[in-house]
Order: C-alpha cells, then sequence, then structure tokens
C-alpha cells in the first residue's frame, strides 16, 4: 500500500507544520520554502543582486579553499543543505554554509551535521528571520560564525561563538574580515555589496560558423555584459 506525499505549495505561506512532516513533505518546482517556528515561510526569488552577493562570497571563498584544501570539505548554497533544528521546530536554508568536516553516518545527517559558518544576505522581508531568528537558532545549532550581509546598510554583522554566546562584530567597507573559523581567510565585503559588479565586463564568447555541414570556429567576440 503506497502511502501518499504531502506536497507543499506557495499557497502554503503561513500555515502551521511540525518539523518532521514538513521534512518529509515535498515542494513544488519553482516554490522555496522554509519552516520557522513552526510556521510554513515562502521565499521569493531573489533580486540579481542578491545573486551577485552569493556569487562574489563563493568566489572568495572558492579561491580559499583552493589554497587550503584541507580546511575546507563543502561550500553549499540554499538548495544544497539545510539545517534541521527540532526544538525551534525550524528547518532553514542558508544562502551559503560553510563545512569543515563530512557528513555524520547514520540517518538524517541534517539534524547532526553543523556548518562552521553559516552567510545570509538580507532581503527585503528577511531582516527578522536574518537578524532575530536564526541568530538564535544558529547559535544553539553550533554554528561558530553567523555573517549576515545587509547590502542596503553597506555592512556584515559578523557574530562569532565564544563560550556558548555571540560576540558581535560590525564590518563596514573598505575594511576586510580577518575570519576566526578558517586561519589566514580575509573576506572583502567590499567587493561583495559593490553594485553592478558584473555591469559592463567584457564578455568573451566563441562563435561557430556552418561551413559543408560543418561547425568551424570563428572568431571571439568581445562585448559589454
Amino acid at each position: 500500500m503506497s502511502i501518499a506525499v504531502l506536497k507543499l505549495r506557495a499557497s502554503d505561506q503561513g500555515r502551521r507544520m511540525r518539523l518532521a512532516d514538513f521534512d518529509e513533505a515535498e515542494t513544488e518546482e519553482g516554490c522555496i520554502l522554509e519552516l520557522s517556528r513552526g510556521i510554513i515561510v515562502v521565499s521569493q526569488v531573489p533580486q540579481p543582486h542578491h545573486l551577485f552577493m552569493i556569487d562574489e562570497s563563493q568566489r572568495q571563498l572558492l579561491l580559499y579553499r583552493q589554497a587550503h584544501p584541507d580546511r575546507i570539505k563543502v561550500i553549499a548554497g540554499r538548495g544544497e543543505c539545510k539545517l534541521l533544528m527540532p526544538n525551534w521546530e525550524s528547518e532553514r536554508h542558508p544562502d551559503l554554509a560553510i563545512y569543515r568536516t563530512p557528513p555524520p553516518r547514520g540517518k538524517n545527517p541534517w539534524s547532526r551535521w553543523i556548518p562552521e559558518i553559516v552567510i545570509e544576505m538580507v532581503s527585503p522581508g528577511s531582516e527578522e528571520r536574518d537578524y532575530v531568528l536564526k541568530r538564535e537558532e544558529y547559535l544553539e545549532f553550533g554554528v561558530k560564525e553567523y555573517w549576515i550581509l545587509d547590502a542596503d546598510q553597506r555592512e556584515m554583522l559578523v557574530l562569532r561563538r565564544v563560550r556558548n554566546r555571540w560576540v558581535e562584530r560590525m564590518v563596514t567597507p573598505p575594511e576586510t574580515y580577518a575570519c576566526h573559523a578558517l586561519s589566514g581567510f580575509e573576506f572583502d565585503c567590499d567587493a561583495v555589496f559593490k553594485p553592478g559588479r558584473l555591469r559592463g565586463r567584457p564578455v568573451r564568447c566563441r562563435v561557430y560558423v556552418k561551413v559543408d555541414h560543418t561547425f568551424v570556429e570563428g572568431t571571439s567576440l568581445g562585448g559589454r555584459g
């Protein structure tokens, strides 16, 4: 006998649900859902600048990982990891999560695999979740550092775990942040906040021309993104 699987949609915004049920449910394609203190929250597709911020943050982390492959195990994006926190009835999908250890063995590692660093980019309407709710949840979950990047304010709030409490530090451009969790890593928030970071950058592409039923590579073209 088959068991019906619950499918969640954008129309479920605000619906109350247990974490155990939410974790087993399927999500409608194109829908981004979190469970926040037992309430379903639908996240809108972010604006391009949000994507650029994630991309630049990930680029800096990947460069560090290439130089120090033993210090970062995985850099995971929103659709690649989840943090299950039963005490809060919350399931979070951070913009970026940096893991230094492999996932624990056994069933459902997401409730036990603790990232070293969690990074959230503030979007319109996410301020309370990022600054208040997740601050409490990530501390209890065991995260070592929680970074909140706010493009509108052009500031980065770093929360670092010291004796089971957060110690705050505000970083503003052009200042860089010397990461405690990743020795030798200097995070450049100015590069993350820079507006139109990709605008006007030369775009290179290859052109293939069909000649006698064969595609031949032509001259590369230069343009502006």
